[in-house]
C-alpha cells in the first residue's frame, strides 16, 4: 500500500510523493538546548524516529536531519546566568538530549546542525533577501523580513491576509501565535548576546540571527531547496514554520516542502505539560523513579500523533505489562522446540496477516494505535497456535520470528527492553548462585531463607520462574 499522510498544508490525507523516486529528504525542528527535554518534548522525537524507521522500512533512501537550537533568547539568558558563553552552556544539554534518545532507542539522524555553525550561510541567506526586496533594515539597525512582500503567507496556518499588521516589527523569538508582523532576520547585538559570545559581524554590523532564519539556513543546506517532510510539534505552525516558508521560498523561488506534519501536545496526568506552567517531567526522573526506557517509548507511541495523549503513571505500569507481554513472546518463540510434523494452525497466514494489518496502519498516517493493536492481536494469535499444536515446524517459527523482527525495526520495542535488560557475566554469575542457594534453602525447608533470596533478586528487577525443567530467570523493568 502507498503512504498516506495528513499535510498540514493541505488540510487532507495527501499520498507520499518525494521530489525524488526512491529517495526522502526530512527535516525536524529538535530542542532548544538550554535545559533538559522532558517526556512531551519526546512525544515529537520518537515520532520523528518512527518516521524515520517506517520509511526505511518501506525501502526509501532517507536524509533525516534534525536541528538542534543552540542560540536564542533562551539559550543566551541561561549562558549569561550560568556565566558561560552559549557554546559552553548549550554543548552539555545537548549532550544530554542525544544521550536520552539513545535511552529510548531513537536511530540517530544523518546530521545535528547547530545554528551557531551556519552563521556564514545565514548571512548570505539575509542578503539574498534583501537584494530580493523581501526583507529591510530598520532605523534600529536590525534586518527584518517583510510579510506584506510574500503573498501567501499565512497560508500554512490559515491567517487572513487583510488581518496581517504589515510594517509591524516583532524582534522576540517567541510571540502571539495570531501576531503576524514583520519578523527579525538578524538582530542588533545586545550586551547579553556580546556576554554570552552570541554577537558576529555582518554587513548590517553586530549582531545574531533569529530563531526562525537558523532552520530556513540549516535545512536548506543540508537537504537542498525543496524538502520531501518537514516535522514539528503543532506550536510551531506558527509563526516558525510559517516564516520558514516565507523567506525559503523568497531566497529559492522553490517550495519549500511538500509535506508538513506537526505533533500534538503531550498532557501530563490530566494537564497541558510545558516548562512554562513547571509540571513537567523528564525521562531520567523516570528513569529513577523505576520505568524502563521501552515502557516509555510504548506509551508515548501508543496513540496516533494527531491524537491527544494523557501521559500517565497507571498508563506506564499498563505499558510496562505490554512490553513485558512482547519480551516474555520473543522469549518463547526463540526457545521453542520445532520438528517434522505439521502444526494444529497455520502459522504463516497468521504472520502474514499481521504484517499486512501492521503495514496499513503504518500507510495511514503513521497509525501506530492501530499498529500496535495488529502487533498484539499477532502475539495472541500466535500463542494460541503454539498451544494448540504438537509440534511446530521451523519454518513457522522462523515466520512468526521474522514478523515479531521485522515489526520492531519500525517501533523499537523489544530493541529497546532488551538493550535495557543486558545482563552481562559478572550479574549472570551472581543470579545462578543466588538460585542455587535459594534451591539449598528449600531443600532443608528454610523457606523464610529461600523467600528472601527472591526477594533481594526482585529488587534488582529479577524475576525467577519455577517449572519442572528446573528454575529460570529473567529481567523485568
Amino acid at each position: 500500500m502507498p503512504l498516506k499522510v495528513y499535510n498540514t498544508a493541505t488540510r487532507s490525507l495527501d499520498l507520499f510523493v518525494p521530489l525524488e523516486e526512491g529517495r526522502a529528504k526530512v527535516y525536524a525542528c529538535g530542542p532548544t538546548i538550554y535545559d533538559h527535554a522532558h517526556i512531551g518534548n519526546f512525544r515529537a522525537f520518537l515520532f520523528y524516529d518512527l518516521v524515520h524507521r517506517y520509511l526505511e522500512w518501506k525501502g526509501y533512501e532517507v536524509r533525516f536531519v534534525m536541528n538542534l537550537t543552540d542560540v536564542d533568547d533562551k539559550t543566551i539568558k541561561g549562558a549569561v546566568a550560568a556565566g558561560s558563553s552559549v557554546g559552553e552552556f548549550t554543548r552539555q544539554f545537548g549532550d544530554l538530549f542525544l544521550a536520552d534518545c539513545a535511552t529510548l532507542g531513537i536511530v540517530p539522524v544523518d546530521r545535528y546542525p547547530r545554528a551557531t555553525d551556519y552563521i556564514g550561510p545565514m548571512i548570505d541567506f539575509i542578503g539574498r533577501l534583501i537584494e530580493s526586496g523581501h526583507a529591510y533594515q530598520a532605523d534600529d539597525g536590525a534586518v527584518y523580513y517583510s510579510i506584506a512582500s510574500f503573498e501567501r503567507y499565512g497560508k500554512l496556518k490559515g491567517i487572513d491576509l487583510d488581518s496581517l499588521k504589515v510594517g509591524a516589527r516583532v524582534s522576540h523569538d517567541e510571540y502571539e501565535k495570531e501576531d503576524a508582523r514583520d519578523f527579525a532576520l538578524w538582530k542588533v547585538a545586545s550586551e547579553e548576546d556580546e556576554v554570552a559570545s552570541a554577537a558576529w559581524d555582518s554587513p548590517w554590523g553586530r549582531g545574531r540571527p533569529g530563531w526562525h532564519l537558523e532552520c530556513s539556513v540549516m535545512s536548506v543546506t543540508e537537504l537542498g531547496d525543496t524538502l520531501d517532510m518537514h516535522l514539528g510539534g503543532e506550536d510551531l505552525v506558527f509563526p516558525h514554520h510559517e516564516n520558514e516558508i516565507a523567506q525559503s521560498e523568497a531566497a529559492t523561488g522553490k517550495p519549500f516542502s511538500r509535506n508538513w506534519l506537526h505533533v500534538k501536545h503531550l498532557q501530563l496526568e490530566g494537564r497541558k505539560m510545558s516548562k512554562s506552567l513547571g509540571n513537567f517531567i523528564t525521562v531520567r526522573e523516570l528513569l529513577e523513579e523505576g520505568f524502563g526506557p521501552a515502557s516509555i517509548r510504548h506509551q508515548l507511541l501508543g496513540a496516533h500523533y494527531r491524537s491527544e495523549l494523557n501521559f500517565t503513571r497507571e498508563g506506564l505500569n499498563a505499558s510496562k505489562s505490554a512490553v513485558q507481554r512482547l519480551v516474555d513472546f520473543d522469549d518463547r518463540v526463540r526457545a521453542l522446540p520445532t520438528g517434522q510434523a505439521a502444526t494444529a494452525t497455520d502459522l504463516q497466514t497468521i504472520s502474514e496477516t499481521a504484517l499486512d494489518a501492521f503495514a496499513a496502519a503504518m500507510d495511514d498516517d503513521f497509525n501506530t494505535s492501530d499498529a500496535l493493536a495488529a502487533l498484539f492481536m499477532f502475539v495472541s494469535r500466535a500463542n494460541a497456535a503454539f498451544d494448540a499444536a504438537d509440534v511446530v515446524l521451523e519454518s513457522d517459527r522462523n515466520a512468526v520470528r521474522e514478523v515479531l523482527g521485522s515489526m520492531d525495526r519500525v517501533l523499537g520495542l523489544l530493541e529497546v527492553a532488551r538493550a535495557s535488560r543486558a545482563v552481562d557475566d559478572d550479574l549472570a554469575l551472581w543470579v545462578d548462585l543466588k538460585i542455587q542457594e535459594r534451591a539449598d534453602a528449600r531443600a532443608r525447608r528454610d523457606f523464610a531463607a529461600a523467600d528472601g533470596i527472591r526477594d533481594e533478586l526482585s529488587a534488582r528487577n529479577i524475576v525467577l520462574e519455577d517449572g519442572a525443567g528446573g528454575t529460570r530467570w529473567k529481567v523485568v523493568d
